[in-house]
């Protein structure tokens, strides 16, 4: 389409739709690169939307790391906001798992892992808590791995419970530490956690903790524990 965003992005074909927005393959036509267009949905009712948007874009821009997303531009045109970030030719995690692969090789499982561990550490670093990691979340671009959508991360020692006033969940409960499914603040263990549980799932095929309704997850997250990962794959190394 030749659709342009703020006079400057021409929109080429949508990558993905998430609960909050649409994200555009795009070209800058002032500088002349492809990059990756994010829309908040029109007419969206999720209360705070344009808040947790704008929240997202400054939080992101803040952070400078080969493994975190780099942003590039944030406004807002006829009442939509949109951000700007750098275009990653590859697929999320989520996606790499849905591949009929199954588990990675535990090398690189690891590996992946690690690269997204230095990304959380900076930001982490820098007083910001992503409070959503997830294999959706973890893009693959040429072999590495980018934290990308900062949209309800929080800067530490802001209130971050896991429950909004609605009682709604904010993040996923797969991958949610047991202090937030408490109602708890989080702080950069619930990240560190969450991550261990997407380590879980390259290894394991699966999640740790599964379930109909996400109430039963967040319960197992604070009351069970998972089975252990040489139970399901006997051939993971001790030491991992």
């Amino acid at each position: 389409m030749d659709e342009l965003a703020a006079g400057r992005y021409r929109l080429l074909e949508v990558l993905g739709r998430g609960g909050m927005g649409e994200v555009w393959r795009a070209e800058d036509t002032t500088l002349g690169r492809q990059v990756a267009v994010k829309l908040l949905l029109e007419r969206l009712t999720v209360p705070d939307a344009t808040e947790r948007f704008r929240q997202e874009a400054q939080t992101a821009a803040g952070l400078n790391h080969p493994n975190v997303l780099a942003v590039y531009d944030f406004g807002e045109e006829q009442g939509r906001c949109y951000l700007v970030m750098e275009l990653v030719a590859g697929r999320s995690l989520s996606a790499e798992l849905a591949a009929d692969r199954g588990p990675l090789e535990v090398e690189e499982a690891c590996r992946l892992v690690g690269q997204a561990a230095s990304g959380l550490a900076a930001a982490h670093k820098a007083g910001v808590v992503h409070r959503d990691i997830k294999p959706g979340n973890l893009l693959l671009a040429e072999g590495s791995v980018k934290i990308a959508d900062f949209g309800i991360a929080r800067i530490q020692g802001e209130g971050a419970s896991a429950l909004t006033t609605t009682g709604a969940v904010l993040g996923t409960s797969a991958y949610l530490a047991p202090e937030r499914g408490m109602g708890r603040t989080a702080g950069p263990e619930a990240d560190v956690y969450a991550l261990g549980c997407v380590l879980y799932e390259l290894l394991c095929g699966r999640p740790p903790f599964n379930g109909d309704a996400v109430a039963a997850v967040v319960y197992q997250h604070v009351d069970a524990a998972p089975v252990p990962p040489r139970q399901v794959r006997p051939e993971i190394p001790a030491a991992v």
